[in-house]
């Protein structure tokens, strides 16, 4: 069973773009830039917004961040994406998700200039990765693409079940992998799937990102599939000094075994998402650079 470990190639990743941002520099005088915009306490999200300024400041990207109280307005946060969308010396901006109930994501992803996009979210990145055309992808899904090509698992022809649909994973992921070349077949599972399990036995290759611990089992998977869990959910467990463990949606101790290939969690996409956001936001610096716009 092969260990799909993230941390080798993000490592790969990042030697790369510290040789690009270096060259970058060189040429231009100043570094590439990512404005991240955090509303709210959640610990999950401020431990996330840490990794991405860690991993600025390792490849010598500058970064500025904007923090706002949990009851922050909407007005008040396109204002402050309106200053980043206009402000040259800003390339890339990520604003991190989940935001309050009383916010409109939609609006707000909209309202983000889509050349600096990083994140991939906004319609017109969107609707380019659905057309085969340049753009934006997000970042979990293109982590993913890159860690299955590190360890060279093909999906032309395979049978490819993605469970879950959301906009940040399951859409783009399936637009990723059906645009030629890649050509796999897709199946996309959710919620209102019958029979899951039927579905998700036939898969070479099973995607999961719904976002429950464990939920799929080793009598969901078949003989010698590759199993990519993009789960992270955290478990109560009084033994750990923390009070949690870090579990995926794939029971890893039951599923495993049966596996040819699988992802650890945590360990295996968490790593990818950060690395292809830098990977984003250096080209969309190169991008800016290329057109005299900064």
């Amino acid at each position: 069973m092969l260990l799909l470990r993230g941390k080798p190639v993000a490592e790969q990743t990042y030697v790369e773009l510290r040789q690009r941002s270096a060259q970058f520099i060189a040429k231009h005088g100043y570094a590439p830039s990512l404005a991240v915009v955090l509303v709210g306490n959640d610990p999950a999200s401020q431990s996330y917004v840490a990794s991405k300024q860690k991993a600025c400041e390792d490849l010598g990207f500058s970064h500025v961040d904007h923090y706002f109280d949990e009851d922050v307005s909407q007005e008040e946060l396109l204002i402050c994406i309106k200053q980043l969308n206009e402000d040259v010396g800003v390339d890339g901006i990520l604003v991190q998700l989940p935001l309050p109930a009383h916010i409109d994501e939609g609006c707000i992803i909209e309202s983000i200039s889509a050349e600096k996009d990083v994140d991939g979210f906004h319609p017109q990145n969107v609707g380019n990765l659905l057309l085969g055309r340049p753009g934006f992808v997000s970042c979990t899904p293109l982590g993913i693409l890159r860690l299955m090509d590190h360890y060279q698992i093909d999906v032309s022809g395979k049978r490819v079940v993605i469970v879950g649909r959301s906009n940040i994973v399951g859409k783009p992921m399936a637009s990723l992998l059906i645009q030629k070349g890649r050509d796999a077949t897709i199946t996309i599972c959710h919620s209102k799937t019958h029979d899951l399990a039927s579905i998700t036995k036939e898969a070479d290759i099973l995607i999961a990102a719904i976002g429950r611990p464990a939920f799929i089992t080793a009598s969901m998977v078949k003989e010698g599939c590759v199993v990519i869990d993009v789960g992270i959910n955290r478990v109560d467990d009084e033994k750990r000094a923390r009070g949690y463990r870090l579990v995926g949606d794939v029971d890893y101790e039951g599923v495993s075994p049966k596996c040819r290939a699988i992802t650890p969690v945590p360990g295996g996409v968490g790593v990818m998402t950060i690395a292809s956001l830098m990977c984003n936001t250096m080209k969309a610096a190169e991008q800016r650079a290329a057109k005299g716009t900064r």
